[in-house]
């Protein structure tokens, strides 16, 4: 009987063991992970990047996890959060699961390449992470424009659109300025407002608007303008151009400048005129026209001038034909020079007299008038 006790007593050891290895076998470590569909990400320096990862209890039994990071340089800084909450452990209720999230700063001052680190959940799991560093990473100031060249005549005002992007781990000052001729006007306009200045955050970036305005007899030409933002530490510049296509000016007057004169009625006088070019571009095509009285006629010769160089002028001819029947006064003629850029216009007065036939009726009749009175006066006047 103690023989048998003991072999029994043995069995049962055995077998109490075995069910308590399966037991344990039943919530291995493995039924605990962690989880995030984003292993390995590439971004330049100075960039976050914020995964969303999932501890996933697959186990019959509430799971306690303490959350960390390992592997990370010392320079870059991390977070760990649910919700507004930075969190140290996290618990999982059976067959759920819990999310949080990892921000990771890549810091500015980085080399180039892959760097290797791990999220852990205590002793159940661990889940490697990769970030690629894209470029190698600087401590410099970035000026940067879109469209850095712009076209119009020399009355234009030319606004063009810069970023400043502070790439340095400190608040910065910047002081901006442009080198221009004289007479040129450049205004900043920083977040919309006029300034000299303006001041950007680490790692931040600012739009400045920049007007930059020529004198109105801007030659026609290609302009180029340096723009600078500087502090004492860090400083940019860009290259702005300006591409003037001439300024259109036309002046329609004549030779003395007087714009009066008389006719008479229904007789024709031809005038001088003189177009002047007071752009500083070419005008082509400069085409005259007129807006006259009723039944006048107005010619002109020629009546389309090919090319006015700048500074010079060009000399044409008017007719103008009174109505016959016009009567004496003053009547407004328009005239108008025309090309697809600019206009002139110069009103005449021109002022209506008597044709000199009419003149002699007059006399003829107070003479025969008077000689009548006196006929009359001798044959009566006795009586």
């Amino acid at each position: 009987m103690p023989v048998r006790s003991k072999l029994l007593s043995l069995f049962l050891s055995i077998t109490l063991g075995t069910f308590s290895l399966i037991s344990q076998s039943s919530t291995p470590a493995s039924d605990v992970k962690l989880y995030t569909p984003y292993l390995k990400v590439s971004l330049p320096p100075g960039e976050s990047v914020d995964y969303s990862i999932d501890l996933i209890n697959n186990s019959g039994e509430i799971k306690n996890a303490d959350i960390s990071v390992s592997g990370l340089p010392s320079s870059w800084n991390y977070a760990l959060k649910s919700g507004a909450y930075n969190i140290r452990q996290i618990s999982v209720l059976p067959n759920e699961r819990k999310s949080f999230n990892l921000k990771v700063d890549v810091p500015l001052k980085v080399n180039k390449g892959s760097y290797h680190f791990q999220v852990v959940a205590g002793e159940l799991d661990v889940l490697p992470l990769t970030i690629i560093v894209s470029e190698q990473g600087t401590f410099k100031t970035e000026f940067t424009t879109n469209q850095a060249n712009m076209q119009g005549n020399s009355t234009s005002t030319f606004n063009f659109q810069t970023s400043i992007n502070n790439r340095t781990a400190d608040r910065q000052h910047y002081a901006l300025s442009a080198d221009v001729l004289p007479g040129w006007i450049v205004n900043f306009k920083p977040n919309y407002q006029q300034a000299t200045s303006v001041d950007i955050e680490a790692n931040s970036k600012t739009d400045v608007g920049i007007e930059i305005d020529p004198p109105d007899r801007t030659e026609a030409g290609s302009y180029k303008i340096p723009v600078r933002a500087s502090t004492n530490a860090t400083s940019a510049a860009i290259e702005l151009e300006v591409v003037i296509t001439g300024t259109y000016g036309i002046v329609l007057t004549t030779p003395t400048g007087l714009l009066s004169t008389d006719i008479t009625a229904g007789e024709k006088k031809r005038l001088g005129l003189i177009i002047n070019n007071t752009g500083s571009t070419q005008l082509r095509n400069v085409k005259l026209s007129s807006s006259a009285p009723i039944n006048w006629e107005v010619v002109f010769d020629p009546a389309k001038v090919d090319l006015i160089e700048p500074g010079k002028s060009a000399e044409v001819a008017v007719s103008v034909k009174a109505y016959k029947k016009a009567i004496a006064g003053d009547y407004l003629t328009n005239l108008e020079a025309t090309t697809s850029e600019a206009t002139s216009k110069a009103s005449f007065r021109i002022t209506i007299k008597t044709p000199m036939i009419w003149g002699w009726v007059g006399i003829f009749v107070i003479i025969g008038a008077l000689g009548g009175v006196y006929y009359l006066f001798r044959k009566f006047g006795r009586r």
